[in-house]
């Protein structure tokens, strides 16, 4: 007896298409943008408390 593979592929596909027709591609820019600006403060946070810590010493 044969295997089809072709039905887990199929369903596959329509998982993915489902889910990228339900995505809100402006929230993703958002989350891109804020993701960006809290990597950054949280260097410049790190690195302005890491200045302080050897300038004390």
């Amino acid at each position: 007896m044969k295997t089809r593979h072709d039905v887990p592929i199929a369903t596959m596909g329509g998982t993915l298409c489902s889910i990228w027709n339900s995505y809100d591609f402006s929230n993703l820019l958002n989350t891109i943008l804020l993701a960006i600006i809290g990597a950054a403060v949280s260097y410049l946070t790190s690195r302005l408390l890491d200045g302080r810590r050897r300038r004390r010493r």
